[in-house]
């Protein structure tokens, strides 16, 4: 039996941060991966994937739209095969799978526990004095009845398409539903999406839901908000004839293809934690401390597992923390400020807290907002769909949160968490001069129009 100074169950984000770091150490590494890929969801079913799609539809947007900015072009078409190939040219992780395999003992399988120290892996069985948990989540089935007899593609399935679909039912009105159903859409599919929820988006602020709702119908996806679906049936000839219930009101949608992205589940209930006795919450996610550690100081869990944080950044921050308290530091998950974006075009990107939750708060809270139609280069640019909106604290001057969706929002709102992490108050950052003409230049400008929330 092998004994390692360290083993890493999974390699998504906080792979290389973490591996690097503990071999920086002086420390033996196992790294145990169950997939045929390197690097978790984000480097092949996530991120890296759907942004090279993200990008293509763009593409095939801005020939379809080029009148409006002086341009003609002739008939627009899409080789459905070509964008396919270039995304997946562009996933993965093979950088990361190489490291590996030349700096770590590398096992392929999936691992469970037979203790707190030992883990199996097929035939093989390994020792660690430090074990890290990185297994990520995956796609929540849906329940429904007949869901059995028909093909229900995800979030992994999706990109495997080898022609473009005809009608795309997305269920779910999220992250990953939403930008499939932009995706498809500009690529020519219809696209229905179904939402249990009253609007879409239902943690962002009402009016933040409402833009997004906007643009996507006039896009031409048909959005049913407040429908719940009651069953799923294939259709003779193919596709598949969803039943929704809309307020009493009983629909039957009809598509070529169905795609769940209701959420997903943590892959915790893979591992056999009560061999080692580690501890998970209801719903799976794995319960950790400020440092990342389980209630079996020795293990680790990181990334989307622990029910931390669900994102990329997240996931790497997770691994810095980690190797920061080995090193004898003090670092904690509470430190990070939560920031995330929605990658539609254009994005729709958050950090801290929203306008719904300043009004809960109970803190005198300042807002300025200004849609994007008012800011010269998203006219420039030809768009001007969307709005900043900024929170700022009345008693101490912090910023609480801000909230850019528009063009260019993805990358503007780092501005405002820098300025929360390094506690730079809204004064001081209305006397920075930025570049002119862009987006960004426009932020400080908001603060002039903060206003009490009533």
């Amino acid at each position: 039996m092998h004994t390692y100074d360290a083993i890493l169950i999974g390699t998504g984000q906080a792979a290389y941060t973490l591996v690097s770091g503990l071999l920086a150490l002086g420390q033996t590494v196992a790294v145990i991966e169950g997939d045929d890929r390197f690097g978790g969801t984000c480097a092949n079913y996530g991120c890296t994937p759907t942004k090279a799609l993200v990008a293509s539809a763009r593409a095939m947007w801005g020939a379809r739209e080029a009148a409006r900015w002086g341009v003609s072009v002739g008939e627009v078409t899409l080789d459905f095969a070509a964008v396919m190939a270039r995304m997946n040219g562009i996933r993965g992780a093979e950088g990361l799978g190489h490291y590996l395999m030349e700096h770590t003992a590398v096992y392929h399988g999936f691992a469970q526990f037979e203790d707190a120290n030992t883990v199996r892996i097929g035939s093989d069985v390994i020792r660690g004095q430090r074990i890290y948990i990185h297994v990520g989540t995956r796609p929540r089935r849906p329940t429904i009845a007949g869901a059995e007899s028909v093909t229900i593609l995800d979030n992994r399935s999706l990109l495997e398409l080898t022609a473009l679909p005809e009608h795309l039912i997305v269920l779910g009105g999220s992250y990953i539903g939403m930008e499939y159903a932009q995706i498809f859409r500009r690529f020519g599919s219809a696209v229905t999406v179904i939402e249990p929820s009253p609007t879409l988006m239902s943690r962002e602020d009402a009016d933040i839901s409402q833009i997004l709702r906007d643009l996507m119908e006039g896009e031409g996806v048909t959005i049913l908000c407040g429908a719940v679906p009651q069953s799923v049936a294939p259709v003779v000839g193919g596709g598949v004839a969803l039943t929704v219930d809309r307020g009493g009101e009983i629909l039957t949608i009809s598509g070529s293809h169905l795609v769940s992205a209701i959420g997903r589940l943590p892959n915790s209930d893979t591992l056999n934690l009560a061999a080692a006795g580690v501890i998970a919450d209801a719903r799976g996610f794995i319960t950790v401390n400020e440092h990342l550690q389980t209630n079996i100081p020795h293990i680790y869990a990181l990334g989307d597992v622990n029910g931390r944080g669900a994102f990329t950044h997240t996931s790497v921050n997770d691994g810095e923390i980690v190797l920061d308290n080995l090193k004898g530091g003090d670092r904690r998950v509470s430190d990070r400020i939560m920031t995330y974006s929605l990658f539609t075009d254009p994005p729709l990107a958050r950090v801290g807290i929203g306008e719904r939750e300043a009004r809960q708060s109970g803190k005198r809270v300042l807002m300025g907002t200004r849609p994007m139609s008012k800011i010269g280069r998203a006219r420039e640019k030809g768009e001007t769909v969307g709005m900043v909106k900024l929170l700022v604290d009345a008693d101490t001057d912090l910023f609480l949160g801000a909230t850019v969706f528009g063009v260019g929002g993805d990358e503007v709102v780092n501005m405002i968490t820098v300025c929360m992490t390094a506690g730079i108050t809204a004064k001081q950052f209305r006397k920075t001069v930025l570049i002119h003409p862009t987006v960004a230049e426009l932020i400080p400008w908001v603060l002039d129009d903060l206003q009490p929330l009533t």
